[in-house]
């Protein structure tokens, strides 16, 4: 994500056979990767189409542009931002649910109605959840030290990835989101921080603050809160990769409850998927990072480090990467028959084709498993549900119906599909249910696009 720019290329090109093949080849050839086209414009001389292009730095998207320019019978129109043009104005906002247009919609809405609600909710707090926001909304807490593929880049420049998280929980589960950046790094700022915020909100999502201060301030909100608190860097990525993990083994005829599972980099994605990947092992999960507390952590877990990367891929027979760090992975240690999840974006440790041809029983990379898949129907379900935390079986249990939810030759679901938001929220709330955190009864018909009312009686979930 630092360095890929993606753009449109508008081309106009002659009307006739084999002139559009030659203008797609001249980009590939530099390394461009061709995304969707569109056709612009059609006439009996020419044709003009846009066509999507992502590259991994502006010298490439020069060489491109240079490259189309020189293809005879093509003529390169614009070159269109519309990245930035999409940014305009940010990709979220607020807006009423329901329109003041006359005088007594203006008195139902704020004065004098408004007062009767405001005396319910005094009497009972958690009438909050029904007659406000509350019963719907994230605050997705962050302070952009650890934003993927950016690093540290601070709060304000991590505003637009957050955006990115709220618009999606709107469109996937119905959930309105705020980003709240916070300029500072210290755990006990960020810690109180949230304290005072988080009653008006109905979970908190932490994201892009790095380690090991994330440990500390999830550790901290969950002791401290009695609502659902999810660090999406460690939780929303295990249950991606416990999912994928579990099609891949089955598919290669392998099972992960009795296979050696290693984690290269243990950072907090790293850490969370071995404590996952752990505890569906029978085997103690090996690790490897140069870090001495990430080592720590692993200890903790119950894990038992590697000596290097090369011990760990000879002794493990799946291998998940998440480091950040391209071709961290040589295809020299890839065993015969091994699985390999090179996770981090955008560049693999190893990329799958290469782990594939050293002799890999299947491989993929972060394109193939996203943590969409988990974070907002784990997040939906536990504010429906009012869950007092998020329980390990809960994210267990996400994972679970990802993996079952996956079509033929694919690893996980594609995060798009609402059927799987849909699945994971029932899942995740009827784990919470048996878990005993859940502080109100769902109805049986539970759904996403409607609004939560607790019924007595009935703890089923259809």
């Amino acid at each position: 994500m630092a360095d890929y720019l993606l753009r449109t290329l508008r081309c106009r090109n002659a009307n006739r056979p084999g002139v559009f093949g030659r203008l797609a080849t001249a980009m590939g050839n530099t390394g461009a990767n061709l995304g969707d086209i569109r056709t612009v414009w059609v006439g009996p001389e020419h044709i003009v189409r846009d066509i999507d292009i992502m590259v991994e730095s502006a010298a490439m998207l020069e060489q491109t542009t240079e490259a189309v320019r020189a293809v005879e019978g093509i003529d390169l129109l614009e070159v269109i931002d519309d990245v930035h043009e999409l940014h305009i104005d940010g990709k979220i906002e607020v807006r009423p649910t329901h329109p003041v247009r006359t005088l007594h919609d203006l008195r139902r809405v704020y004065t004098p109605g408004v007062a009767e609600v405001a005396r319910t909710i005094a009497n009972d707090p958690d009438d909050s959840y029904l007659y406000t926001i509350r019963g719907k909304t994230v605050a997705i807490v962050t302070n952009g030290t650890r934003v993927l593929g950016l690093g540290n880049i601070g709060p304000l420049a991590a505003l637009p990835v957050m955006e990115g998280k709220a618009a999606l929980l709107h469109q996937f589960v119905g959930l309105s989101a705020w980003p709240l950046v916070l300029d500072t790094r210290d755990p006990d700022e960020i810690v109180e921080t949230v304290l005072h915020i988080a009653q008006g909100f109905g979970a908190i999502q932490l994201e892009d603050i790095e380690s090991p201060v994330c440990f500390e301030v999830e550790r901290r909100l969950v002791e401290q809160l009695e609502m659902p608190v999810l660090h999406d860097d460690q939780h929303g990525t295990a249950v991606a990769t416990l999912a994928a993990a579990t099609n891949a083994m089955r598919r290669a005829g392998l099972e992960l409850a009795s296979a050696h599972v290693g984690v290269i980099g243990l950072g907090a994605a790293g850490t969370a998927i071995a404590r996952m990947l752990g505890a569906v092992s029978a085997k103690p999960v090996l690790g490897f990072d140069m870090n001495a507390d990430a080592i720590a952590r692993l200890r903790a877990l119950g894990g038992e480090p590697a000596k290097d990367i090369a011990d760990l891929m000879a002794r493990v027979d799946l291998v998940v990467a998440v480091t950040g760090r391209k071709g961290l992975i040589s295809p020299e240690w890839v065993r015969r028959g091994q699985g390999i999840l090179a996770l981090s974006n955008p560049d693999p440790e190893i990329r799958p084709e290469d782990a594939l041809a050293a002799g890999a029983a299947f491989a993929a990379d972060g394109r193939s498993v996203n943590n969409l898949l988990g974070f907002p129907g784990i997040l939906r379900a536990a504010i429906d549900v009012r869950a007092r935390r998020i329980d390990y079986s809960m994210y267990v249990a996400a994972a679970k119906a990802i993996a079952e939810r996956a079509r033929e030759n694919e690893l996980v679901p594609n995060p798009l599909r609402l059927d799987v938001h849909r699945a994971v929220a029932r899942a995740v709330a009827e784990a919470a249910i048996k878990a005993g955190v859940a502080r109100v009864v769902i109805p049986s018909d539970y759904q996403l696009d409607q609004p939560v009312r607790p019924a007595q009686g009935d703890l089923s979930i259809t």
